[in-house]
């Protein structure tokens, strides 16, 4: 008896539809039907499946003696204390690496600026605007052999696109995407332009209320019944997903209901130094933010739309503020008094602590997706760094640094690193060597390293 079998359907698929006059795609996950019976390698090609890298970035540090408790010698278990308490059940997926130095060789300190350049291109700066080399994101992405729709994705939470800490050179410094609306129609949107309107643009909110969804219905069916029952079920969750996406933006994007005891005041006239202080964005929607965009990201990483993107929590200056408050995050870590029984800054402290929050919510969103024998989270690695130690005074020796995610089987997790006052630019080079880069030593000076961390390595 000869039994007829569907035919599987090819990785490359992409569900194609129209909205609105433009065309939009919804890309497909990693499915088993895609995969060898193991879940660890292509079908089609046998290669394994890809490895992504992505980086999270955080502004002013910790608060020593409050964050993560130190240890005298690398080894297994991270001791969270209160203001990264959320990370403390995702030890298993996490790495910490403490007592990493960086030294300038007499160059400047310039605040809030040389300590995240140093770090992601191994060089300290001459000046407070110099960024000597690429950062260790786009050597990774220009490493990629298999092309992406997006080479890299540059998103942040905060709202200030220019505050992206990627960058080829000083004058090559990418903007990152600040809406989440628009996060999502680059993501899902279009790949035809109307020829008869050059400034043709879909409206990201006709998209999101209608769903890209309904655009692909027929071909989605068509899908499912070649699929088998675990694949049918991991179909419906990713499109279940992103419908939960689209009604969250779909709430964000509606017009409040009308307030008559809301009324305007008046431009407020600054002048002096009150015209340079920042002005920055409450916690809240910060956090909001920043947790719908984890979720298009990780879907664009899921279904094969990038291999590196970067994310930013909050600024090098962290403009984030309270509801009611003009003091930012950055100005309380200098102005706030220190309480005399927590003994640390209680308001900044709080800052903290939602930041660690958010990236707590950043590595479970990756985690949370299945793919081939694991998660998503597994088949990545994630760079989380800052650019101080301790705001307050501005140290950049001990700067926090956090990797997550086992790269494909490459990295061993849940360690804490002691780096003994070595170079910071040896988490660096063994992320880069983790992600395939066919290189032995990085950074200049007393930054060159050629030593990589092998106590992390599988």
């Amino acid at each position: 008896m000869t039994v007829l079998l569907p035919s599987a359907p090819s990785r490359r698929s992409l569900l194609r539809g129209m909205m609105g006059g433009a065309a939009v795609t919804v890309a497909l996950p990693f499915l088993d039907a895609f995969l060898n019976t193991n879940g660890t390698a292509l079908a089609a090609t046998g290669a394994p499946l890809p490895v992504r890298f992505g980086t999270w970035y955080w502004g002013l540090g910790h608060t020593p003696g409050h964050a993560i408790k130190a240890k005298t010698q690398t080894g297994p278990g991270i001791d969270f204390l209160e203001e990264c308490k959320a990370l403390a059940p995702l030890t298993k997926h996490i790495n910490y690496y403490g007592g990493f130095n960086m030294p300038l060789d007499g160059r400047s300190n310039y605040t809030h600026f040389t300590g995240w350049v140093a770090s992601r291109t191994g060089s300290a700066p001459t000046s407070n605007n110099e960024i000597p080399a690429p950062t260790l994101d786009l050597l990774i992405a220009d490493a990629m052999t298999a092309p992406t729709r997006f080479v890299t994705l540059d998103t942040t939470s905060v709202g200030i696109p220019r505050e992206n800490y990627s960058a080829r050179s000083t004058n090559n410094r990418a903007a990152a995407e600040a809406s989440p609306e628009k996060l999502y129609a680059r993501v899902f949107g279009p790949e035809f332009v109307d020829p008869n309107k050059a400034d043709f643009k879909p409206d990201p909110k006709v998209m999101v209320r209608k769903s890209v969804l309904s655009a692909v219905s027929e071909q989605s069916k068509a899908l499912s019944g070649k699929l088998g029952a675990a694949d049918k079920i991991r179909l419906d969750e990713y499109f279940t997903s992103i419908r939960q996406i689209e009604n969250q933006l779909d709430l964000q994007m509606q017009k409040p209901a009308p307030n008559k005891a809301c009324a305007v005041p008046p431009p407020i006239a600054r002048d002096g130094e009150e015209q340079n202080r920042p002005q920055g964005l409450e916690v809240d929607t910060v956090v909001a933010n920043h947790k719908i965009m984890s979720k298009i990201l990780a879907m664009a990483v899921a279904c094969n739309q990038t291999k590196v993107f970067n994310m930013v929590f909050s600024d090098n200056f962290s403009h984030m503020r309270r509801p009611g408050q003009t003091y930012t995050h950055h100005l309380l870590t200098h102005e706030e008094t220190p309480d005399k029984e927590l003994g640390y800054q209680p308001v900044a402290f709080y800052f903290n602590c939602r930041t660690m929050d958010a990236l707590a919510t950043f590595i479970q969103t990756f985690a949370s997706i299945p793919e081939g024998d694991g998660t998503l989270l597994d088949n990545m690695l994630i760079f989380a760094a800052t650019e101080t130690n301790y705001a307050r005074v501005h140290s950049i020796d001990g700067v926090p640094v956090f990797t997550a995610g086992r790269a494909g089987g490459r990295m061993k997790t849940g360690l804490h690193v002691v780096g003994n006052g070595d170079p910071i630019t040896r988490v660096g080079l063994t992320a880069m060597q983790v992600m395939g880069l066919p290189i032995d030593k990085w950074g200049t000076k007393s930054l060159h390293t050629s030593k990589t961390i092998t106590e992390v390595l599988a």
